[in-house]
């Protein structure tokens, strides 16, 4: 499936069916690898904004 969803007016129903429409038309490996993706991009993201990985806990002895 293919294609813009144009409305006249927001109809958040239309929107959510548009969408799910366009996930079932995907395979499975499609919708991993896009979410897969989007998670590199967010960690990316993250990155670029000074949120890098969490200290460690040093224990002392």
């Amino acid at each position: 499936m293919k294609g813009i969803l144009k409305l006249n007016k927001h109809n958040k129903d239309k929107e959510i069916d548009f969408e799910l429409n366009y996930l079932k038309s995907l395979s499975f490996q499609q919708r991993l690898q896009m979410c897969l993706q989007k998670s590199k991009e967010m960690k990316e993201l993250l990155k670029k904004s000074g949120h890098r990985k969490t200290f460690e806990i040093i224990k002392r002895t």
